[in-house]
């Protein structure tokens, strides 16, 4: 199986493109308003693009020509963040509703619907109405039931959002078992889907794709805000001069330049928060990039306190360092990080 997705919708600001290899796992990571649920609306079959093309395994769902597959004709499976299971049929009928309304007899339908129960580890939950479920329970339930269909495609949309943080890492071991194999778009916003669960990691930013390649790449040498955002790190994107990356801004960070070429161009600068020391004005001392910023947020992380400022950078400091330059919203503060800390990535 492979998809191939070629979208451009006006109205919306999105055009973007997208492969999906047999067996192959990509997570779409993007803030809000980028263009990932639209992105599986159009694949679905719930959203026309005003033009593009989306082929699934050999077969044109949609082009400029006027080809159009109805959603349920597409052999797609869409798994949203509410289970919405209907809630008159309990969990085991809910299963075989997919496989009933393909025609099948309604004991295979059963066989099915507790094959796929069991497959996402709710065996025991076939008799229960989903008033009866917890929010854990009726998305395994909605899973079963995405699976039951046997799409080519499954698509999730962000199927862990609504669950408990206690609930949400065994649906992510289940979902990591399932899609073995399996085809599939994964939407997320939480860095552990990709890392457990996909193959290949596509970014979307203002409706664009603005990165993509595998999940450890893209997670360890971010070239996009978002995702250096969602690995913990700190990107500033400019111009490369040398060795140093000059953002529009005037933010300018010294680094190692990681890969041969020009020596100017489009770059970004990526450091982590931890390699970043605060201090109330510029210090002495060796050569070191020495950034001036306004501190807009502390936000507690375990032991640590993230420093967030204007400028979109973080440094991760102590409780007691926080007590002691007294840092508050709006402060003017220096980062300091040393060049050897900083990696820089032509884009």
């Amino acid at each position: 199986m492979t998809l191939h997705v070629e979208a451009a919708l006006t109205d919306r600001d999105v055009e973007v493109a997208l492969d999906v290899a047999d067996g192959e796992v990509v997570a779409v990571l993007g803030p809000n308003g980028a263009g990932k649920s639209t992105l599986l609306s159009v694949v679905a079959g719930l959203l026309r693009p005003d033009r593009g093309r989306v082929v699934l395994d050999g077969r044109v769902l949609f082009d400029d020509s006027g080809a159009w597959v109805a959603p349920h004709d597409r052999g797609v499976a869409l798994l949203a963040q509410d289970a919405l299971l209907f809630p008159h049929l309990n969990a085991r009928d809910n299963v075989a509703f997919g496989p009933r309304s393909a025609g099948r007899g309604r004991a295979e339908a059963r066989r099915a619907a507790e094959h796929w129960l069991a497959e996402v580890d709710a065996a025991d939950l076939g008799d229960r109405r989903p008033p009866e479920l917890s929010g854990g329970q009726a998305q395994r339930v909605a899973l079963a039931r995405a699976l039951a269909v046997e799409p080519t495609l499954l698509l999730l949309d962000e199927p862990m959002a609504a669950l408990d943080v206690a609930v949400a890492p065994a649906l992510r071991q289940v979902l990591r078992r399932v899609l073995a194999g399996r085809s599939a778009v994964l939407v997320t916003h939480d860095v552990l889907d990709p890392l457990l669960l996909a193959d290949r990691v596509v970014v979307l930013e203002d409706g664009r794709v603005a990165e993509q390649g595998p999940t450890s790449e893209v997670l360890a040498r971010p070239r996009s805000r978002f995702a250096a955002r969602i690995a913990g790190l700190n990107m500033v994107r400019g111009r490369l001069h040398g060795t140093a990356v000059t953002a529009a801004d005037g933010l300018a960070v010294e680094g190692r330049v990681e890969e041969p070429g020009a020596p100017s161009g489009d770059a970004v600068a990526v450091f982590s928060p931890s390699a970043v020391a605060v201090f109330p004005r510029p210090p002495g001392g060796s050569p070191r990039n020495v950034l001036e910023v306004t501190v807009t947020e502390l936000e507690p992380l375990g032991d640590r306190v993230r420093v967030r400022t204007r400028e979109q950078v973080s440094a991760d400091v102590t409780p007691s360092a926080v007590a002691d330059l007294a840092l508050a919203p709006g402060q003017r503060v220096c980062f300091v990080v040393k060049a050897s800390e900083v990696a820089v990535y032509r884009v």
